[in-house]
């Protein structure tokens, strides 16, 4: 069973909703046959670079706040992500367009290495105060979760996966896809934000079911008594 996950490496809450997905996928039975399959979303495309200048002034700005009551409408998310054991550092996040680090999950996406490098970016984001446009810091960043850097180079020295990333937002269109995080469970379900647990839990269920319905698992018996020829040649 496959989920889709379309995410901003800047959300704050897709860093929650996918901790809240891996509490559910621990107590389910079956995750072992469940695939993550990490989807681009960029929730400000035009965003400027100035690592100089953090997201809660950014904020602050943008949003006519002042830099008080900022920090007091984020520290709910911060107590939030806590609840989680994810620990956010809002003055230290800094104003950066996502669309080179999305470029990179892409590459490391068909590198069967998209869960660690999600991962990582969010976590340099959020917890670390990176800038997720920086070429060196996303090249670290990448080779920490085992990607060669010469290869990690070459992608940020061209616009290699940009398409990829562009298909992933026109395909969040189509489904209808108007804010992230949100979760798509086999084609069947949908979970839009970082829902409570229980809902992940309960999604999981229903969606396996479906699953299992339209691709039924086949209970094969096995003895010393039945006699059978292996692909081998050998029958016994």
């Amino acid at each position: 069973m496959k989920i889709e996950i379309w995410s901003d490496i800047m959300c704050p809450f897709c860093y929650i909703g996918k901790r809240r997905l891996e509490a559910a996928l621990k107590s389910f039975e079956f995750s072992d046959q469940v695939k993550i399959e990490w989807k681009s979303f960029l929730l400000n495309p035009d965003m400027v670079t100035d690592p100089s200048k953090s997201t809660l002034e950014y904020l602050s700005e943008t949003k006519g706040w002042s830099l008080d009551q900022t920090k007091l409408i984020t520290q709910q998310v911060v107590d939030m992500a806590k609840a989680e054991d994810l620990h956010y550092q809002m003055d230290k996040t800094v104003v950066a367009n996502a669309k080179n680090a999305h470029r990179v999950l892409q590459l490391a996406k068909s590198l069967e290495k998209g869960g660690a490098m999600k991962e990582r970016l969010l976590k340099a984001y959020f917890t670390e105060g990176a800038n997720i446009d920086d070429m060196e810091t996303l090249v670290s960043l990448a080779m920490e979760v085992g990607l060669e850097k010469e290869r990690v180079k070459s992608c940020l020295d061209s616009n290699e996966y940009a398409d990829k990333v562009e298909q992933d937002i026109y395909e969040s269109r189509m489904l209808g896809v108007r804010g992230v995080p949100f979760f798509v469970f086999d084609r069947k379900y949908g979970i839009s934000g970082a829902q409570p647990l229980e809902v992940f839990e309960e999604s999981l269920r229903k969606a396996w079911e479906e699953h299992v319905k339209n691709n039924p698992i086949l209970d094969i018996t096995t003895s010393d008594s039945g006699a059978y020829c292996d692909t081998e040649g050998n029958c016994k």
